[in-house]
């Protein structure tokens, strides 16, 4: 029994891939790809995809949305898990990044079930909301420039249905975020966006210690 959570050393990380990770070939084939590419810190971990796909399943999720889309492992794992006529709508500025991740796309047949959408993601949410998007969607998940990590969470929180979550990647950035001489301008707007979360009564939270931090907020009823 521990009163904490812990961060987990080599050998309990393997451990816990070991005897939890049930990772489709086409997934770990794309994550490998990207592991060689020099942005490959961008992506996120298998197990937090697995947790993601989880998420979607337990929600019962068709319509989901991701912000930051990178090579599309988490587009992809989210999916896998959605049913035949559920869609991923994936935001991303980089369409060069995107297209290298599609033929894994199309080698798990989810193709069609993602929705590209490359441009300002900011202006994207926005169409999306003038468009009847709001409480249209699921699951959120918030996975680009911190910068703008205040504003995705708005809109994404809008765009969700009640019941739906919003997930936030990166809020321990590395552990910065509890370091008080770190005061980069992104470090700065991730520990801004989880005092809002955190104080926020729309949502029921919990910050999740997976990856490099999952913050998750469930749209009160």
């Amino acid at each position: 029994m521990s009163g904490r959570s812990w961060a987990l050393t080599p050998a309990v990380h393997r451990y816990l891939l070991e005897n939890s990770l049930r990772e489709p070939d086409v997934l770990r084939r794309l994550r490998e790809m990207t592991a060689k590419m020099p942005e490959a810190r961008m992506q996120i971990s298998p197990e937090q995809g697995q947790f993601m796909a989880l998420l979607v399943e337990m929600l019962g999720a068709r319509h989901t949305i991701e912000v930051g889309t990178f090579t599309g492992y988490s587009a992809l794992a989210v999916a896998l898990a959605l049913p035949d006529d559920g869609r991923v709508t994936a935001c991303d500025v980089n369409s060069d990044f995107v297209d290298a991740g599609r033929a894994f796309w199309e080698e798990a047949g989810v193709t069609s079930k993602i929705d590209v959408r490359i441009g300002d993601a900011v202006q994207t949410l926005r169409s999306l909301r003038e468009e009847g998007g709001d409480e249209q969607f699921d699951f959120a998940f918030i996975d680009a420039d911190k910068g703008n990590y205040s504003t995705y969470y708005e809109h994404c929180l809008a765009l969700v249905r009640k019941g739906g979550v919003v997930a936030v990647d990166n809020v321990l950035w590395g552990g910065s975020v509890a370091d008080p001489d770190d005061t980069k301008p992104s470090t700065e707007a991730i520990r801004a966006l989880n005092r809002t979360i955190h104080r926020d009564d729309q949502v029921s939270v919990s910050m999740i210690p997976i990856g490099d931090g999952l913050y998750l907020a469930r749209k009160r009823g």
